[in-house]
């Protein structure tokens, strides 16, 4: 591009708010969520969604907790019209879930969509009109007062619809669509007019959804909005504000969530920000945020891959691995000094619980959203001793000590390195099963005779591919070994760091030990496997030894 092409745009006005509050708030509680899955995450499908897909869809939203679910537009086809007459014939609403239709303000679209709604307990019915200039101007060719008679007349006709199903209980909500790109006072001009008309009161309120269709500004000038908004519309107790952020810069998480602290109430989303262009407000991250910090989000999220894989289906859409919360690798590190942070407070949280979750690079036990920690550590090559011993330990139990993590650490990085690929747990394993303990075996025979004083032993051994025997003596069987390889061998062995743990329970229980050993002047590590705690130790030398 240009570097002059940019001249073309111009900033986003801010709002004369000097004495703003949000910056100050905290969101204590969960704002009434509204999912528009059904109707603004599926116009935005390649291939919508057919009625099997939307009840299957929308009985997943049911499990997780959504008490408002926008269905669809049912003025703008018939399969939308079907689905809501399906949920409603079939009984597949329950009690206290409330659905939502979205209409245009016209008077066949609004006698429509309310025709959709005959039988339900309660629904919202959502009108929306254009308002911003470019819409008003270039699409309509409207001045500001004939935009205004046309939100006044649809929502006279929504009320006077609504008066004549019995029923039902109809609730209103109107959008100043393009609310964004809209003049400040003009958006709340017009929503004061449908408010007068509708004459909502404390005890049934009106919803004004004030969205950015587009997301134009930073999150904090909409947030100005949103407060700017709350405190000049009235009667302010008798409406709900409801916010519906789009993604375009990439910000609708963050604005909701500045928003709410602006006095929004309400906020509508779709599952993994599905919708228009660059996507809805992610309901999950969104309450998945609060939750991170202490607030009952309201939400069921504790089976998350439950959610993705319906959620798939039903949209034909991917699920990107680096999603917040949800992707297949956020709960998971490959860098080594993570590994090694997420090893050690894994391993902390374990030995010393406290009342709260403080994990190094995992801000929620993934355990909470049906996540596992097998996933948290995978290996390539940028990972770490750290990281591997703790695969280690979750595949085979085998516990390498401190001392000993780097060498095999280094091993495993090799390995990666060459296959230019991630390696799997088991793989990790036979590594080390390659690496020490089949070294180990290379022990062939060994008999020990404890003395008075002393231990005397007998073996057999391969070193060097060569079979070695010899009887020895010593203070103790590993001390008695050493003495004998090096009369029969000529290395001369010193153990420096020694470490064993159990690996099984029981009467058949296998021991492993760990040794780091000079031997002819090098530092070489080895491992050892057996029933028998001394035959392990005996075997771990081995191990070391033919690593020379």
């Amino acid at each position: 591009m240009s570097p002059q092409y940019f001249k073309k745009y111009k900033a986003y006005p801010s709002v004369d708010l000097p004495d703003r509050q949000w910056p100050n708030r905290r969101i204590t509680q969960a704002p009434i969520w509204c999912s528009v899955d059904l109707r603004d995450g599926n116009q935005a499908l390649s291939t919508p969604m057919n009625i099997e897909q939307k009840i299957a869809m929308f009985k997943l939203l049911v499990e997780i907790g959504f008490k408002e679910i926008e269905v669809g537009f049912p003025s703008a086809a018939q399969v939308e019209f079907d689905f809501v007459r399906t949920l409603i014939e079939k009984k597949l609403i329950p009690d206290d879930v409330t659905i939502q239709v979205l209409t245009q303000a016209r008077e066949h679209l609004i006698i429509r969509s309310m025709e959709s709604l005959k039988g339900a307990k309660r629904a919202v019915m959502h009108m929306y009109n254009s308002t911003s200039p470019a819409q008003r101007e270039v699409v309509f060719g409207k001045t500001k007062d004939e935009i205004k008679a046309i939100a006044v007349e649809g929502t006279r006709m929504v009320k006077s619809l609504a008066l004549q199903m019995s029923d039902t209980e109809i609730r209103y909500e109107y959008t100043p669509e393009s609310f964004t790109a809209t003049e400040l006072e003009y958006a709340l001009e017009i929503s004061q007019v449908v408010i007068d008309t509708w004459q909502p009161t404390k005890e049934r309120p009106i919803i004004i959804n004030l969205p950015s269709t587009v997301e134009l500004s930073t999150p904090n000038i909409y947030a100005d909005r949103i407060e700017w908004f709350g405190r000049h519309i009235k009667p302010r107790e008798a409406v709900i504000i409801s916010v519906h952020t789009h993604n375009d810069r990439g910000c609708a998480v963050a604005a909701a969530e500045l928003a709410v602290m602006g006095g929004a109430e309400r906020v509508e989303g779709a599952l993994f920000g599905n919708g228009e262009r660059s996507g809805n407000m992610d309901l999950l991250t969104m309450a998945l945020n609060l939750y991170s910090q202490g607030v009952d989000c309201k939400l069921n999220l504790s089976n998350i891959q439950h959610i993705a894989e319906v959620y798939q289906q039903c949209t034909g859409m991917d699920i990107h691995q680096r999603h917040p919360w949800a992707g297949e690798l956020v709960y998971t590190a490959f860098s080594g000094s993570h590994q090694d942070a997420i090893h050690k407070g894994l391993k902390h949280h374990a030995d010393h619980p406290r009342e709260y979750w403080d994990v190094p690079y995992i801000p929620i036990e993934p355990s909470d959203i049906g996540r596992t920690y097998e996933g948290v550590i995978r290996i390539n090559s940028q990972s770490g001793k750290g990281g591997v011993s703790y695969i280690l330990e979750k595949e085979a139990g085998i516990q390498i000590p401190k001392w000993m993590q780097p060498d095999f650490g280094s091993t495993v990085q090799k390995i990666s390195d060459s296959t230019g690929r991630e390696l799997k747990p088991k793989e990790i394993h036979e590594a080390f099963d390659r690496t020490y303990l089949l070294n180990g075996n290379l022990l062939k025979k060994y008999q020990i005779v404890s003395g008075s004083s002393n231990t005397f032993l007998e073996a057999e051994v391969v070193i060097g591919g060569r079979p070695i025997a010899f009887k020895a003596e010593g203070n103790g069987p590993v001390d008695a070994f050493i003495s004998g390889v090096a009369q029969a061998a000529g290395i001369h062995v010193a153990v420096t760091n020694y470490a064993e743990h159990a690996l099984t329970k029981g009467a058949d229980a296998q021991a492993i030990a760990f040794v780091e050993v000079n031997a002819n002047g090098r530092v070489v590590y080895g491992a050892g496997c057996d029933a028998n705690i001394s035959a392990a130790s005996i075997k771990a030398v081995v191990s070391a030894i033919n690593g020379l």
